[in-house]
């Protein structure tokens, strides 16, 4: 602590916090780099140095420290801010950290990330929100890979000022030699990622070398300490011109009002202004801007408020108001920059949840680019994405949302998709811009629809989905249902997945990808013929749940049956009618689902039939019954 200054009170909550310097502005910094670099021990000595690190709580984790065999001064340092016990007991951080401090210029939210490669999605989550990143660099390691990821990360996400942290100088003898190496090679690094706003500090954190006050060990360093920097970065980011309202809620508390709740993103709003609502174009101009507290006549962003409008509108959540004069556009098909966070592969045509803004749609990976280097900066080739993977994809949406790029607008041009089951974020993606195809293709209106279709034919169309592993019965079953149907004069076809693979699909393989793929193909055929008002069977493995319940989202669910053929694996290698299960017990054959490759039965199908047990020809009435 500077002995001039006064410590001082540590808040004891965040409101208490903020409201120690209310007037001050804020500035949210991320504390990144490689695992053992000293990040926790650096917010640490920060939060020392402005005095906001309370002597209970650190007699306290000291205690746990000296419990858990505390491995050193450093150690100790940094167990001080690592608020899991896990990440005491082993000495890393696993969670992000968020710790308030304030010095008599500024109030910071200091962003404590983990440095392991496991949990770089915790640190894209911290960046998100960052003005700025202090990236700190060991000096007896230098540039590692984890570096160059973070580097890349922060540039992707667009955090404006990076701060090189050279950490460690009393490792090195405070050799001047070693922090302009790392400098020069860092520079050289950054320079491809536009990354212009560098500052380089030469520190330690564990003895306060130019944290607060220039080091009598560094008479070579003339650059600022680390809080003179941190209190003169720029804090905020350009003000952005469009007019963003996403509604968050409509507020009726009685039947005397109705607003639209939400946080002003961007642009602002006054009494009177007129605003559009972008999804159906309808306008209305502002009669209240209603807050917790009070009206206001002018509303700025990051303002959480209720706006009365002075006409109804069709708004609902999820919808995005624009100025009317400001207009915003949408899209269901744009190129994207990828962050794969999640353990399960990242696929071309699985469908995801994905949430833009407060917008919430199906989406799917069209096309992957390429996968990114971060290393070489280079562009690889790639069929799927795995966790940490930095890619360019296309996206396509099941409707339209509005948007915008995100170099223009974080709120319309940063996303997250979600899978569909588990719900967990596998993905944060960057919207790079709207692809033309969304603009130049639009659907044709037909003179005749399904319904004369079905007519005609004189019954309904529908699609029976077979699933089951490979032998189990499937293609029997539906060969034996179309002719129950063909004799009852319906019009029917059959989509096998031998057959498919002949011709459609012959360019696919039988990986996780490829079968994604061979699926989403099928699926759509099978919704087509279903328009056409046919009665379609399709005997595919189809081993995902995602890709079946894609296909029943395609295809509507009045108009899909999923039929699971329950047939045990054992029996199904006894009969092994094309030898491909010998073929795989003998590595012969790869991917061999069952063996290989995981079958995921169906949780929750229309009917499942035992074919290792029931009556084909009973399991056909009941399918008829059905239909």
């Amino acid at each position: 602590m500077r002995s001039s200054e006064q410590p001082a009170r540590v808040p004891a909550t965040l409101a208490d916090w903020l409201g120690q310097r209310a007037s001050q502005d804020l500035l949210r910094v991320i504390v990144c780099g490689s695992a053992g670099a000293g990040k926790s021990t650096l917010v640490e000595r920060l939060l020392c140095e402005s005095g906001q690190l309370g002597a209970e709580p650190m007699s306290v984790l000291q205690a746990d420290v000296r419990s858990l065999g505390g491995q050193g001064k450093s150690f100790a340092l940094a167990a001080l801010i690592d608020g899991l016990e896990a990440e005491r007991e082993e000495g890393m951080t696993i969670d992000v950290g968020y710790r308030f401090l304030s010095t008599p210029h500024r109030r910071f939210i200091v962003a404590d990330t983990p440095g392991s490669e496991l949990y770089t999605r915790n640190m894209v989550s911290a960046a998100s929100t960052a003005t700025a990143a202090i990236l700190l660099v060991d000096a007896r390691q230098g540039m590692t890979t984890q570096t160059r990821r973070h580097a890349y990360l922060a540039s992707l996400i667009g955090i404006r000022h990076i701060i090189l942290a050279v950490n460690k100088m009393d490792e090195v003898a405070y050799a001047s030699q070693v922090f302009a190496d790392h400098q020069a090679a860092f520079n050289a690094m950054v320079e491809p990622l536009g990354l212009h706003c560098v500052t380089a500090i030469a520190l330690s954190a564990l003895n306060g070398d130019n944290i607060a006050a220039r080091s009598a060990q560094t008479p070579w360093y003339q650059g600022p300490t680390l809080i003179a920097c941190l209190e003169t970065l720029q804090a905020q980011y350009p003000a952005e011109a469009k007019t963003v309202f996403p509604v968050q809620w409509v507020n009726r508390p009685d039947a005397t009002f109705c607003g639209l709740s939400g946080t002003l993103a961007s642009g602002q709003l006054a009494v009177g202004s007129e605003m559009r609502v972008t999804a159906s174009g309808q306008t209305a101009k502002i009669s209240r801007i209603v807050t917790a507290d009070k009206d206001l006549d002018i509303a700025n962003p990051g303002d959480a408020i209720t706006l009365q409008l002075d006409r109804d509108v069709d708004a609902v959540r999820g919808d995005i108001l624009a100025g009317s004069d400001t207009p915003l556009e949408m899209t269901d098909q744009f190129e994207a920059t990828l962050v794969w966070l999640h353990d399960e592969p990242g696929l071309i045509g699985r469908m995801y949840e994905i949430k833009l803004a407060n917008q919430w749609a199906s989406a799917s990976l069209t096309a992957l680019k390429y996968r990114l280097d971060v290393t070489t900066h280079g562009h690889e080739p790639c069929r799927k994405l795995q966790s940490n993977d930095i890619a360019v994809a296309n996206l396509a949406l099941s409707k339209p949302l509005v948007f915008d790029s995100y170099a223009q607008s974080r709120t319309l041009g940063g996303f997250v998709l979600v899978d569909k089951y588990s719900h967990a974020t596998v993905a944060v993606g960057m919207i790079s811009h709207n692809l033309r195809r969304a603009q130049n293709v639009h659907r044709q209106a037909l003179s005749i629809g399904r319904q004369d279709r079905e007519r005609l034919n004189g019954h309904a169309g529908k699609v029976i989905w077979f699933t089951g592993l490979s032998g189990s019965g499937k293609s029997t079953l539906a060969n034996a249902l179309e002719k129950e149907l063909h004799a009852q004069g319906m019009r029917t076809y059959i989509l096998d997945g031998d057959n498919i693979r002949q011709g459609l699909n012959k360019d696919l393989g039988f990986t996780d990808a490829d079968r994604v793929e061979n699926i989403r193909r099928v699926a759509e055929v099978a919704r087509l013929m279903m328009d056409a008002g046919m009665v379609v069977m399709t005997a595919f493995i189809s081993p995902f749940r995602a890709e079946r319940q894609m296909a029943r989202e395609l295809i509507g669910e009045q108009h899909f049956m999923e039929v699971f053929v329950d047939t045990p694996l054992e029996v199904c290698e006894q009969r092994d009618p094309k030898g491909l299960y010998k073929k795989a017990r003998n590595g012969q054959l790869p991917n061999m689902t069952g063996i290989h490759s995981p079958y995921e039965p169906p949780v929750t199908p229309e009917f499942t039939i035992a074919a290792s047990g029931d009556d084909p020809a009973c399991a056909v009435r009941t399918l008829l019954g059905a239909i």
